[in-house]
């Protein structure tokens, strides 16, 4: 079965990436280390090797190596920082742990952290210039030909022209169905250039380099007639599967049994992922529950001694893979409905009390959460979790609305920061909110999550909540 695996294409880019950091970092170091008239010894080298290697991982986690595929620039600094500054942080806990932190002068250390990140981001962005110049030369870039002028097609070629990293080099469509059965052509995109038999002769003739058949899936006779015909040219063919008629949840390449398969309803958190996720979550909330502890103190009083009540309100509420889980809050209403029918809160809400009302404007009341967090049934970044009576009532009206358990529910997300908070009264908002939480889990990475926590700081400032 070995013979039909897909193989993977890899870029010769990150690994010069990789080769290009590893000499900076072990330059760098003995560099301000000489600048700073300090000693060079054999732990400055055994130390640039450590930091090489946390880069490395730590860089991969993050998607920093992976082609951008049209990422801007500020993005690429952005990553690359917040990849660097882990990585300065892993080192200095190990030279904690180790206790050999203070054969390092401080000024050492500190100039190292500037010198070495500047470096870093100075090199990946002359290679992400340098690509880009010599795509606008034509070097390396693969004169491209789509056959189907359809959506599909259509959607390929514009990715593809905004990819500059993408190689390809998009000379027009191909298609033998006549003008009134082909898709609208739009103004942007290269133009029609004829028949596949013409496009047959131009492969022939050297004068293509790759074929892109964007056929439906249904048309499997006529992709096997492609196949056979284009074996006889030396251009590079690829199908592109139509997997837009699906809703496809952080679809990816894998393989059963040495078969190759493709995913459809899938978790982002498996492997060494999911142990990423977890340990960002972990450390963080474990941080933040020592840092407002004086906060979760006053809110605790306050519930306590402004309203007949428990302090805490823990509500029934699905979680990883739909299992029942109990989540913490600050009880900001007199009633605590935990029921087979549950009442969204809306504005001047008489169930709120006083204190509760500035909680939740505040999200105040969802910091217990981090609790949960810690025991993890709950993430610190997640479709938001809802109560068990809405699950169930929203579960049969939206198509797919279940999937979005299929990673662990988050005291934030992708639907808070997007607008999408609060009340959500009609089918419609709902659809909105479960329609985030799936691109969420379609694009997660640990960039995602990090960017998101900064955005919730900004919501929770300027949004009001019920």
């Amino acid at each position: 079965m070995n013979a039909f695996a897909i193989r993977p294409t890899r870029s010769f880019v990150p690994i010069i990436l990789h080769l290009l950091d590893s000499v900076l970092l072990c330059i760098s170091l003995p560099l301000v280390q000489w600048l700073t008239n300090n000693p060079i010894n054999q732990l400055t080298t055994i130390v640039s090797l450590v930091a090489c290697i946390a880069l490395f991982v730590i860089g991969e986690l993050c998607g920093y190596y992976r082609p951008s595929r049209g990422r801007s620039a500020d993005s690429e600094v952005a990553l690359g920082t917040v990849a660097w500054i882990i990585t300065f942080i892993v080192v200095l806990m190990i030279g904690v742990f180790t206790k050999q932190i203070d054969t390092f002068a401080r000024s050492s250390m500190i100039a190292w952290f500037f010198v070495g990140g500047l470096l870093l981001l100075c090199c990946h962005m002359t290679v992400r210039a340098a690509m880009e110049y010599l795509g606008k030369l034509g070097v390396g870039v693969r004169r491209t030909a789509i056959i189907g002028a359809n959506k599909l097609g259509y959607d390929i070629a514009r990715n593809a022209m905004r990819s500059a990293d993408s190689g390809l080099r998009i000379v027009g469509f191909y298609d033998d169905r006549g003008f009134e059965r082909r898709q609208e052509h739009e103004a942007d995109l290269p133009e029609y250039r004829g028949t596949t038999a013409e496009l047959l002769a131009s492969a022939q003739k050297g004068d293509i380099d790759v074929v892109l058949i964007a056929l439906p899936m249904r048309a499997e006779k006529r992709i096997q007639e492609l196949l056979d015909v284009f074996g006889n040219s030396t251009a590079s063919v690829y199908i592109v599967p139509d997997f837009f008629v699906f809703e496809l949840l952080h679809s990816r390449w894998t393989q059963v049994g040495g078969l190759p398969v493709v995913s459809v309803f899938e978790s982002p958190m498996y492997g060494v992922d999911g142990w990423v996720k977890r340990a960002l979550d972990l450390s963080l909330s474990l941080i933040g529950v020592v840092m407002i502890s004086p906060i979760l103190l006053t809110c605790a009083l306050l519930v306590r001694f402004t309203s007949k009540g428990p302090i805490f309100f823990r509500q029934k509420r699905y979680g990883l893979d739909g299992k029942e889980i109990l989540v913490w809050k600050f009880r900001s209403m007199y009633t605590c409905d935990n029921g087979p029918v549950v009442k969204q809160a809306t504005k001047d809400d008489p169930r709120v009390t006083p204190v509760g009302r500035i909680l939740r404007r505040t999200s105040l009341d969802e910091l217990p959460q981090l609790f949960n967090v810690i025991e993890g049934t709950m993430s610190l970044v997640g479709p938001r979790p809802h109560a068990n009576a809405h699950n169930e009532h929203y579960r049969k009206l939206i198509r797919g609305y279940m999937m979005r358990h299929k990673v662990k529910p988050g005291i934030t997300g992708l639907a808070q920061v997007e607008g999408s908070r609060g009340e959500t009264d009609t089918i419609e908002k709902m659809e909105a909110r479960i329609a985030l939480d799936h691109r969420y889990i379609r694009e997660w990475s640990l960039w995602l999550d990090i960017k998101l926590i900064f955005k919730t700081f900004r919501v929770v400032l300027r949004q009001d909540a019920y």
